[in-house]
């Protein structure tokens, strides 16, 4: 997931090879190979393997008794979208648990190093990057998003999700000149749109350019409805 908290382009999900190599990334710290015994546990498709990592992560982090909420193509999964999932599984925390959060993940033997980015920690489960994130659309991730989070089946695990309005504004207040991918973002919104409150969407993003051009789009393609004028 990035800064902006989109998620990446669908291709790199569904061409990338079964396991990737923990290769170090431009400006970022060299990370250890995977261990052996993990790549042999990993499923032989590569969302099944982000599965199990976000699964894993998801139970360590439940027994601390963290709050959190999955968010990422994860959570679209998990409330009803493709299982044709990411690059990685994406975990909201609020800034003030991050280092608790990162400390459970090391203590349970997985690979957690910071970015350059400061918005996020990263780790390594099943040779699968998992980012740990206190920062959506510029934003600090709150209490009250992790209160909103509902407890949904990861298949056989249960753990807390991003409200799927939640979810969806942390993709579409990302927008700007710089990074506007609403060929990525459009399937969420088809896969979410009965959930989503599209009146509160609007107000927290009103003003913003990208996001209504992107109202926009989805009002001419019938996802939602034209809003009404007052």
């Amino acid at each position: 997931m990035t800064q902006s908290g989109e998620p990446a382009p669908p291709a790199r999900g569904a061409e990338e090879p079964e396991v990737r190599p923990a290769t170090a990334r431009a400006g970022q710290p060299p990370r250890p190979e995977t261990r052996p015994q993990e790549a042999e546990q990993l499923p032989p498709d590569h969302s099944r393997a982000i599965l199990e990592a976000t699964k894993r992560v998801g139970v360590l982090l439940k027994r601390k008794g963290h709050a959190f909420a999955l968010a990422g193509s994860v959570a679209v999964y998990a409330h009803g979208g493709s299982e044709n999932l990411q690059h990685d599984a994406d975990f909201c925390v609020s800034p003030d648990d991050a280092e608790a959060v990162t400390d459970t993940l090391r203590d349970a033997g997985l690979t957690v190093y910071r970015p350059p980015e400061d918005w996020l920690m990263k780790a390594e489960c099943f040779g699968q990057d998992i980012d740990i994130i206190f920062e959506l659309a510029h934003k600090p991730v709150t209490s009250d998003m992790l209160a909103r989070a509902r407890e949904l089946p990861v298949d056989s695990v249960r753990m807390p999700v991003l409200a799927p309005t939640d979810l969806l504004w942390s993709l579409i207040a990302a927008f700007s000149e710089h990074h506007c991918d609403f060929g990525a973002v459009l399937p969420v919104a088809r896969a979410l749109r009965e959930k989503v409150d599209w009146d509160r969407m609007r107000r927290e993003c009103e003003g913003d350019p990208m996001p209504a051009a992107f109202f926009f789009l989805l009002e001419r393609l019938d996802v939602i409805a034209p809003q009404k004028e007052t």
